[in-house]
């Protein structure tokens, strides 16, 4: 259909959250929103909540393809997966790995992106975002600590070359002496800096910031916690008002009462729903490997395999976005509209991927989500065709 308008109860526009009415949608492109009813076909949600496509701004991989496999078709498949779930947009996000091989990855990722043609069903890829390896080692996670470095510019500026300008956020832990410098030129570059998996100080987070970093890396995770001593990381997340804050929102990493917190103290126009998924997301139970390191999934997590084959620390998650979506409004933490956004368009505005993704705005590709008054995901469109219903 070439022309079609969506009708359903409210539709999180840019601007506001609208009442019922009607949402043209023309050759694959969002049109005009109106209250009344146009003259075209109607496809009817009556009762639903309808916002834009869900952007995962942290995630490493779905449907078992991680960007550490270096597999072009393996990101698609997975892109294709990612989309029958609500998120329409994502940011392949890599591990700690050696520069070589990180660099192999981001040209993966491009490569996938080339093998793409117009009518491609699956999430579409406005960046990637390097998780690593300018961590320390006290907080490192499911972080490879053979291959953890100080941040080089150099280094980055070569990874960004294979990556073909895609790179569009980079993670370190601030304690580095090195590090003003690297969030200083990447900013300068428009390139997002995250900080994270670190043990950093008030102070040094602080700075920072002044430098230009503007993202903490999937909050209260692998980081300094808050004290009335030294606030740490958090207390930098907390208290700096033009920074976002991930959150990894499935009631595992981080309780609803620690998720109210954060939302309280820095606003939700200010917090980001993440993922942080691995490879095994959208997978049955049992065992896989991440970052090259071992994993076991289990109860809707990820844990690190020991070598008797025992589970250690959380290496991640697998939820969906649609999920953790709904979690913040079940957890009673905030309202439909503003959970939608903090999936979609804060989260791309963290990135500075909110030019391409995260709006319905007229003339953008119609990458939209259907959500029942319960907030449970009813229906996915990529490009204005549908690519999953409940």
């Amino acid at each position: 259909m070439a022309t079609y308008a969506v009708h359903a109860a409210h539709f999180v526009l840019p601007g506001r959250l609208t009442g019922e009415g009607y949402l043209t949608i023309t050759e694959g492109r969002f049109g005009a929103f109106s209250t009344e009813r146009p003259d075209c076909e109607i496809v009817d949600h009556a009762g639903a909540y309808v916002g834009a496509g869900l952007v995962d701004t942290h995630i490493h991989g779905f449907h078992n393809h991680a960007t550490t496999d270096i597999d072009p078709a393996g990101i698609n498949d997975a892109s294709v997966a990612l989309a029958q779930r609500g998120t329409t947009a994502w940011l392949p996000t890599t591990f700690t790995d050696s520069a070589e091989n990180i660099g192999n990855q981001c040209e993966a990722i491009a490569d996938a992106l080339d093998e793409r043609d117009e009518g491609f069903p699956g999430a579409r890829i406005p960046g990637i975002y390097l998780e690593g390896p300018f961590f320390t080692e006290k907080h490192k996670g499911a972080q490879n600590p053979k291959y953890l470095v100080p941040p080089s510019y150099d280094v980055f500026a070569e990874w960004q070359r294979r990556a073909r300008g895609l790179i569009r956020k980079s993670a370190l832990a601030p304690e580095y002496p090195e590090a003003p410098e690297y969030i200083s030129r990447l900013a300068a570059e428009g390139v997002v800096t995250a900080l994270g998996h670190t043990d950093a100080t008030y102070d040094e987070s602080v700075a920072a910031v002044d430098a230009g970093a503007t993202v903490f890396v999937h909050t209260y995770n692998g980081m300094r916690g808050l004290h009335q001593r030294e606030p740490g990381v958090l207390g930098c997340a907390m208290t700096t008002d033009e920074t976002y804050a991930e959150l990894i929102c499935d009631g595992h990493h981080v309780q609803p009462g620690a998720c109210a917190a954060l939302v309280r103290a820095k606003g939700w126009e200010h917090v980001v729903l993440i993922t942080d998924c691995l490879a095994c997301g959208g997978m049955p139970e049992g065992n896989y490997m991440s970052g090259g390191l071992p994993v076991v999934m289990k109860d809707d997590l990820c844990y690190l395999r020991n070598e008797d084959g025992t589970t250690g620390s959380i290496a991640g998650s697998v939820l969906t976005l649609a999920k953790g979506v709904k979690n913040m409004v079940d957890w009673g933490i905030v309202a439909p509209e503003q959970a939608i956004r903090m999936g979609s368009e804060v989260a791309a505005r963290s990135a500075g991927v909110d030019d391409v993704c995260g709006s319905m705005l007229p003339g953008r590709h119609a990458d939209f989500n259907v959500y029942a008054a319960d907030m449970t995901l009813a229906a996915t469109y990529v490009g204005g065709k549908l690519v999953a219903r409940a």
